[in-house]
């Protein structure tokens, strides 16, 4: 999670008014149905209020953060709040359910791994060095204490946005009964259908970033997210490299899909099953249909796979 400067931005859209701002490393925008511009800004500010106290205080950059603070205990057991050992709890679920696949301790990788659409690939000593400091099951964690092994770090980015989202859309929800989509960089979820019963319609980005719509979802409950290389890879001698990487061997997952977009009850349930989809690699369908997710998988321009479109 990036901390920026930001000035939010309110204007009329087809659903009412728009609240926008940056968070997060991410364009952040709050849709609400109404034309109270005085309504639409107060769910705005506190939407964003949520977004930059979860950044302030789970963010790696900063060190004052809660997170940065474990990330440098070197060994030394800390105890944490009830709020960060909820996030722990789940990560170390997300650690178990999905065999270490989903490992919050692989953004050491980081150091050698910069998806900047280069040719510069690490070489596979650069990666095995950092190995040994990867894997959940190495930490002590008897919640509320954590004991983190010196060297080793965690990397809250793989449910950080998500938790942001399910959490600033149940604050905005207090304040009023209005639709409500909440959009963090396209981890999503809104409050109930629009007026009327309508659904809300959500358009699927390009997987080249071409400003082609690759289709469109219509959603009256829940969350949708969205993993995929569009905008993070490297390519060299013609091999097109995933930023989604398997903590297992430190090297990016082989023959995944361009894009996998889930549909779920909550923004960190629809995240991390994205997230495992696409460590599937090749058989990110098989693992979706097996799941009984609802999603919609893009591998190339030519195969845009609906899995369902209902949501």
């Amino acid at each position: 999670m990036t901390l920026e400067a930001n000035t939010a931005v309110l204007t009329p859209v087809a659903e009412g008014l728009s609240y926008a701002f940056r968070a997060m490393g991410s364009p952040c925008e709050v849709r609400v149905e109404t034309e109270d511009a005085a309504l639409a800004t107060q769910i705005g500010e506190i939407v964003e209020a949520e977004a930059l106290r979860i950044e302030r205080k789970f963010s790696r950059y900063r060190p004052d953060s809660a997170l940065s603070r474990i990330n440098s205990s070197s060994g030394t057991p800390l105890y944490v709040d009830a709020e960060t050992t909820a996030l722990l709890n789940y990560a170390a679920q997300c650690f178990d359910l999905s065999r270490g696949l989903f490992d919050v301790t692989s953004g050491v990788l980081r150091r050698v791994w910069h998806f900047d659409g280069s040719d510069q690939v690490p070489s596979r000593e650069q990666v095995a060095d950092l190995l040994p400091l990867i894997g959940w099951d190495k930490i002590c964690w008897r919640a509320p204490e954590i004991v983190l092994p010196k060297g080793m770090e965690i990397d809250l980015g793989g449910v950080g946005k998500e938790y942001a989202v399910d959490s600033a859309l149940i604050r905005a929800m207090a304040v009023s009964n209005v639709p409500i989509l909440i959009n963090f960089g396209g981890d999503l979820r809104v409050s109930g259908p629009r007026a009327g019963g309508q659904r809300w319609r959500i358009a699927l980005e390009s997987v080249d970033r071409s400003g082609y719509a690759e289709g469109s979802l219509h959603v009256s409950s829940g969350a949708l997210t969205t993993s995929g290389d569009a905008r993070r890879f490297l390519f060299k001698d013609g091999v097109r490299y995933s930023h989604i990487l398997n903590p297992r061997t430190g090297w990016p997952i082989e023959h995944p899909p361009r894009s996998i977009t889930v549909a779920a009850p909550t923004c960190m349930e629809a995240g991390v099953m994205s997230t495992l989809a696409m460590l599937h690699g090749k058989k990110a369908e098989r693992f979706l249909k097996s799941e009984g997710l609802q999603a919609w998988c893009i591998r190339s321009r030519a195969a845009r796979r609906p899995l369902s479109t209902r949501a």
